[in-house]
């Protein structure tokens, strides 16, 4: 059966997490009525990410025979999908500069607004946090619910299916390299795999760093295509010869990002390390890594994780794309009932670039 019509625009039509590890279902409720400050936004597009994969598992990996449980904190079913562009359709009475019909790309890593990440400005890293698609219903639907219109973001004149994906893909890799600039300024960064994050944190890098950066990833197509793309050279970390061939071109990088978070990942990015080297690391593949701790001061090397971005990086990271200054990555748009299928795709590694759903 094909979708449900929507002609008078009051249905709410979700691709649904009824039970975890199982295939998503079309539902249909009321588009609800916005309150006090809230916003309803009419989808066009939500992009389909890595992270909605383990959601939908119900886990992540943590190295062998060991997992995270993530089935804690949200009630199914359940709407997964957190890139998300669309349009103002109804704002509630306190909902202050929404205008109905305005172009919006949707910030959907919203805190609870009152713990102390939250007051300096870290609401992704909020003790109770209710972000889109995650805690709390996200855009693989035809409406969301957004809480203030401060998460509401300026996109025009990117294609909407662009600044979709930029609201976690394009966030994810610019706040990771932006923990990066300092050290990105000796010489190449080397950018470790290139999924959807990957390819964003390339384009992105072309334009915050002054050096042209160095790839690694295992497949070959991908490589060409962040060659095509302005990669100053690529290697395939499968190649035994790849650490050596890195450091003999650069005498070590001193800024390398890890887009996928595996053992084999963190091992290439810190064995191209120069002294004094920083690795970030945004993947979550998952794995397990040890070192010995004396390699930490001996080498004056520094490894930090973080977890996609701040609201005013979300607004420097749009204003750097509206100037025309970030070259677009490869985006495929599909029809939101597709979702099933791309995550499918996604997780037996079938896509380059990055999938947008459209309603």
């Amino acid at each position: 059966m094909g979708p449900a019509k929507d002609p008078d625009m009051t249905q709410l039509i979700r691709q649904s997490l009824t039970a975890y590890a199982t295939p998503l279902c079309e539902t249909v409720t009321e588009v609800p009525q916005p309150a006090g400050s809230e916003v309803v936004v009419r989808i066009r597009r939500c992009g389909v990410c890595h992270s909605d994969v383990h959601l939908q598992d119900g886990y992540f990996v943590l190295g062998p025979d060991k997992r995270l449980d993530v089935t804690a904190g949200r009630n199914l079913p359940f709407t997964l999908g957190h890139e998300i562009a669309g349009v103002i359709e109804r704002v509630g009475p306190q909902a202050q500069g929404a205008k109905i019909g305005q172009e919006v790309a949707v910030y959907p890593w919203i805190g609870c607004g009152t713990c102390p990440a939250c007051a300096a400005g870290d609401e992704n890293l909020c003790a109770a946090p209710r972000h889109l698609g995650v805690y709390v219903d996200g855009g693989f639907a035809t409406h969301v619910m957004v809480p203030h219109p401060r998460y509401l973001l300026d996109y025009a004149p990117l294609p909407a299916a662009l600044a979709a994906a930029y609201m976690c893909s394009g966030l994810t890799a610019y706040a990771a390299l932006k923990r990066l600039a300092q050290h990105a300024a000796r010489g190449p960064a080397l950018l470790v795999g290139l999924g959807g994050v990957g390819m964003m944190g390339l384009a992105l890098a072309r334009a915050m760093f002054p050096f042209p950066p160095l790839v690694a990833e295992i497949d070959p197509a991908k490589r060409e295509a962040a060659l095509e793309a302005g990669a100053a050279g690529a290697y395939d970390p499968a190649d035994p010869a790849a650490r050596k061939a890195i450091l003999a071109a650069t005498g070590g990088v001193f800024a390398a990002c890890d887009f996928v978070g595996s053992d084999r990942s963190l091992q290439l990015a810190l064995g191209a390390l120069a002294k004094g080297g920083k690795v970030v690391i945004t993947g979550l593949i998952g794995g397990m890594y040890a070192t010995p701790i004396a390699m930490f001061p001996l080498r004056a090397m520094t490894i930090e994780g973080t977890l996609v971005g701040r609201l005013d990086e979300a607004r420097e990271m749009l204003a750097l794309a509206r100037a025309g200054k970030v070259p677009p990555v490869p985006i495929i748009e599909r029809p939101l009932a597709a979702a099933q299928a791309t995550l499918d795709d996604l997780r037996n590694g079938r896509i380059v670039g990055r999938v947008v759903l459209s309603t």
